[in-house]
This record gives C-alpha cells, sequence and structure tokens, in this order.
C-alpha cells in the first residue's frame, strides 16, 4: 500500500513540477494594428487540461470565436489586397497539419477553443477548459477574439477583433 501511495505522491508532484501559469494581455486590434488594451488571459495548466480564465473589458456582448493561431503576432495582413486584422498571426494552430476545425473536443486542429462568452456589460470571466492543450502549447503563438461565435465548422468566428501574445 505504501509503494502505491509513494508512486501516486510521485506523479502529482511531476505534474505539480511540469505545470505552467502564466497571463497573456489582450488588446482590441483592426487593419491598423493594434489598440486598447482589454485586459488579460491567465493560462494554467488543469487536471482536465488547459484552463484559460478571462479578465477581459470593452468586448461586444455575446458569444465570440476564440483560437489559438500558428504565430506569435498580432499585426494586420493583407489578403486580396486589403488590410485585415491579425492575419499576421496566421491560421488556427494546428501541429498535426490535419486541416480540420472540429471544436475543443474534436480531433482536427488544437487552435479551437471552447467560445468565450462577454456579458451584456462587456466583460468576459467565465473560464474555459482546452482538453488537449497544455500552456507550453501557447507559448509562441497569438490567442484571438473574434467578433462571432464559432459553429466549430464552416464558421470560424469571423473578423478578428482582440489579440494577444504567449511569449
Amino acid at each position: 500500500m505504501r509503494r502505491v501511495w509513494a508512486v501516486l505522491a510521485a506523479s502529482i508532484w511531476i505534474f505539480a513540477a511540469e505545470a505552467e501559469e502564466f497571463t497573456i494581455e489582450l488588446h482590441k486590434i483592426d487593419e491598423k494594428g493594434s489598440g486598447e488594451a482589454i485586459g488579460a488571459v491567465g493560462v494554467r495548466d488543469g487536471a482536465a487540461g488547459l484552463e484559460l480564465v478571462p479578465n477581459l473589458k470593452n468586448l461586444p456582448a455575446g458569444s465570440h470565436g476564440f483560437h489559438v493561431h500558428e504565430n506569435p503576432s498580432c499585426d494586420p495582413g493583407e489578403k486580396d489586397g486589403k488590410f485585415q486584422a491579425g492575419l499576421a498571426a496566421r491560421s488556427h494552430y494546428d501541429p498535426e497539419k490535419t486541416g480540420q476545425h472540429l471544436g475543443p473536443l474534436g480531433h482536427g486542429h488544437l487552435g479551437d477553443l471552447p467560445m468565450l462568452v462577454v456579458a451584456e456589460d462587456g466583460t468576459a470571466k467565465t473560464p474555459v477548459t482546452a482538453p488537449r492543450l497544455r500552456a507550453k502549447d501557447l507559448k509562441g503563438r497569438a490567442l484571438i477574439i473574434h467578433a462571432e461565435a464559432d459553429n466549430y465548422a464552416d464558421k470560424h468566428g469571423g473578423a478578428r477583433i482582440a489579440c494577444g501574445m504567449a511569449k
């Protein structure tokens, strides 16, 4: 019995030692670049996966697409001859090159996060958990909030309206 407890204790210690925790500051973005700071998202490893704890303000009320993007940039980029907000972050994080947008529980790319819910007063404080990610996966990536909800199929949340980088 002592051996079982020793193995369990060692496993918990190893998990705690590997668990990371940091904060990502987010800013509103548009076709000209980054603007007003709107708060931060706390990032930490939890027993059920990556926990994202928002403390955000000045966002439109409702559900918003929330994604991890490939590049650590919130700069605009050019598409079809027009500059668009946050395009330098590139596509959703997809290390296995699945090319599939199947939601946070699906077996597509890892960039899909649960929907970010913004209250009527423009604040977002409800934590979300991404079971297939760890905090280390966000290092060197951008965290993007989209203007609209995401159906995890053919509608990826519309325009990019806020961004932060995990360093």
